[in-house]
């Protein structure tokens, strides 16, 4: 892995001032984006599954995600201090172990976005769904990428594909 890529602090296009910069690291604007994104927040509307819940309120996958990613910057914050003692040329990329922390903080944010109902069964139940029943109207819809997509549909992958799609149309916004 090209490392010194892959925790680059470089964007494809730099919108904020030098000074708007020393406060917030282009980490956490991804952070801030994925937050502000509409397939974030439809996380709200959708219950997280969970056997027997201890408390009475509705755990939402908005919650979950929220848990997962305060969990997953700490854990990134620690494995990331310990990479830069040990590999001190990592100290070069203009990185530090509180932007890594906020790349793993956003990777747990959007973790869920693209999942649908039921979570992998669910993705089974597409993958199945389009290549039994709907085979033919799909056919007659979609593209040969579209159709290999729902036929071994990954949650994963959709939410990029979603949270792409938004980032673009704001970016879009902006532009107007």
């Amino acid at each position: 892995m090209e490392w010194f890529n892959l925790i680059s602090p470089a964007r494809l296009s730099e919108s904020e001032t030098q000074s708007q910069a020393a406060y917030r690291s282009e980490f956490d604007r991804d952070v801030d984006r994925i937050i502000f994104s509409h397939p974030f927040r439809r996380l709200q509307d959708k219950t997280q599954v969970v056997p027997l819940p201890e408390h009475d309120f509705v755990h939402t996958r908005l919650t979950h995600s929220l848990e997962v990613s305060s969990v997953g910057r700490s854990l990134g914050k620690r494995v990331a201090a310990t990479l830069f003692q040990r590999y001190p040329e990592l100290n070069k990329t203009g990185t530090n172990p509180s932007d890594i922390g906020s790349a793993v903080a956003a990777a747990c944010l959007a973790h869920d976005i693209g999942n649908p109902p039921f979570g992998h069964s669910g993705e089974l139940a597409i993958s199945e769904i389009f290549k039994t029943s709907f085979a033919k109207l799909a056919e007659a819809e979609c593209t040969e990428a579209q159709l290999a997509d729902l036929r071994s549909f990954e949650g994963n992958a959709q939410g990029f594909r979603l949270l792409a799609g938004n980032l673009q149309k704001a970016a879009q916004h902006a532009d107007a």
